[in-house]
Formats: C-alpha cells, structure tokens, sequence
C-alpha cells in the first residue's frame, strides 16, 4: 500500500538527528533544504508555521528563526509580512549553495542537473584552457606532461588515476589565473566527486580513451595554441561525460 503523499504544510515526522547535534539549525537547515528541493514543500506554498517547526523538529524558536534566514539567503524561501514563509520557485535558488546543489543532484533521476552541471564546467575550462596555452610558463607544461605520461601508468587504477585527473584539470585552471572560474569549477565538483551518478563507469578501457583527451589538451598548451586548447578541452569533457553517463535519456543538453 502507498503512503499518503507529503503536501502544502504538512509537517513529516522529525529525522533522526533531532537528538541535539553540534549545530541544530545547521541541522534544521540542510533537512528544509532537502524537503524543499524534493517537493515536500512544493515552491508556491507556505513553509510550515514557526510553532510547527519547533514542535516537528524538538528545537527553540531562535534555531527555528535562524534556519529560516538560512533557507532565505540561499533563495528557497520569501519571507512577507501577513503571508508567512513562502518556499519559491527554482530558478530563485542559488544552485552554487552546497546543501541546494547536493540536493537537486540527488533528486534528479533525470540527470538533467549533471548534465548542466557538465555544460558549465566545459563553458568555463575551455576558456581556461585557451588562456593557459597563452600564459602557461615551461615548469606548468612540464607538470601536466609528468601528470599525462603518469596517467598512462595509472589506467589500471582508477582511484588513483581520477586523483591524477583532477590534478592535470586544476594545473590548466591555476595556469590561467581565474580565480573565479576555478573557483566555480572545484565548487560545483566537491559536490558531485564522490557520486557514483557523476564517476559512472570506471573501467581500464574508459581510462585509456579519457587520458587520450588529456594528451591532447596537452599537446595544444605546449604548442601554445589558444584555439586548439579551447576545442580540445571541451572535446574531453564532452566525451568523457557521456561514455560515464548511465541516464533514461539522451544527453541532448550537451548538444551544441
């Protein structure tokens, strides 16, 4: 039999942590978060009173009012005066928050959020890698030859492999000096880096081809070639994404 479904205001049964953790509106906060993005509190509708927080949730009104502001600050949440708390509409959310992002990627069996998530990192690697093959000094170029022939090594091992991996993405985004790109970049990856949705597969075979787009990269930085950086940089994300892609649909996000 089903269970009735959660709507509106209805308040479900407090979680399990609700036995005093380090920070309990941290606590309150990242649950809201959760139940917002699953649709618990559909955007449109009132949050539930403060009274029914504290009584949901076994805390004080102060942690109740500082979840609240939280929830406010991240964009899921209006608060007016004589209308109550409103959850908002997503495209309010700040999805650079990492409670909002981490939790839209595990509700989203579409994996429509991934494959933003895949857009906006190729968008903003690729420029990187065109301003690394301007400004990279011989000591860089050096770093991600040693980290590609490592690579080569590691195709048997893919933790050990993936390590490498990040560590050639990020010597190309510190060579261009964008801090706010890169920024962004490691941002959004912390969320994901340990998903399985978002490593997908991971055997030899898919190390091999993946380190063949590394080499590339590579090769257009070394040759001082903006363009050719640019081209294969978004090249090797692309594809490296979709062969680890395991989604119910074509990837037509990706498409350019």
């Amino acid at each position: 039999m089903t269970a009735p479904q959660e709507t509106g205001s209805a308040v479900p049964a407090p979680p399990a942590w609700s036995q005093r953790p380090a920070s309990l509106a941290r606590a309150v906060t990242a649950e809201l978060v959760e139940r917002i993005v699953r649709g618990v509190h559909p955007p449109g509708t009132p949050l539930p009173t403060e009274p029914a927080l504290c009584e949901a949730f076994s805390v004080s009104r102060t942690v109740v009012r500082e979840a609240v502001k939280v929830l406010q600050e991240k964009g899921l949440v209006r608060v007016r005066q004589g209308s109550g708390t409103m959850v908002t509409p997503p495209v309010m959310w700040d999805m650079l928050d990492e409670l909002v992002l981490a939790a839209t990627i595990a509700a989203d069996e579409s994996l429509t959020i991934l494959d933003d998530l895949v857009v906006t990192r190729r968008v903003l690697e690729s420029d990187m890698a065109n301003v690394a093959a301007r400004l990279a000094e011989p000591d860089t170029v050096e770093q991600l030859r040693v980290l590609v022939d490592r690579m080569d090594e590691l195709v048997a091992d893919p933790v050990t492999y993936a390590e490498s991996d990040r560590a050639f993405h990020d010597t190309i985004m510190r060579a261009s000096g964008n801090r706010i790109a890169r920024g962004v970049v490691r941002a959004m990856e912390s969320q994901v880096i340990n998903t399985a949705r978002y490593m997908g597969r991971t055997e030899r075979a898919l190390c091999v081809a993946s380190n063949l787009g590394h080499r590339r990269v590579y090769e257009r930085i070394a040759a001082h070639d903006p363009a050719g950086a640019a081209e294969a940089m978004f090249q090797h994300i692309t594809e490296a994404w979709i062969v680890r892609r395991s989604g119910p649909a074509d990837p037509v996000r990706l498409q350019r």
